[in-house]
């Protein structure tokens, strides 16, 4: 089970995201917040077995 504000990353993707929050009603319920090569900043939404905790 992951927490809030740990970071993960897709399993076989290299974008390190924040988990920001959860919204328990939906399958995509881990809300993730990373920033772009640009400098914006992106939301994501995933299934807990999308992701993997990120090496640090």
């Amino acid at each position: 089970m992951f927490k809030k504000g740990q970071y993960v990353q897709q399993e076989f993707g290299n974008q390190v995201m924040k988990i920001i929050g959860f919204e328990p009603e939906f399958i995509e319920n881990i809300i993730t917040q990373w920033e772009d090569e640009e400098g914006t900043i992106v939301t994501g939404k995933f299934m807990e077995s999308q992701l993997v905790l990120a090496e640090q």
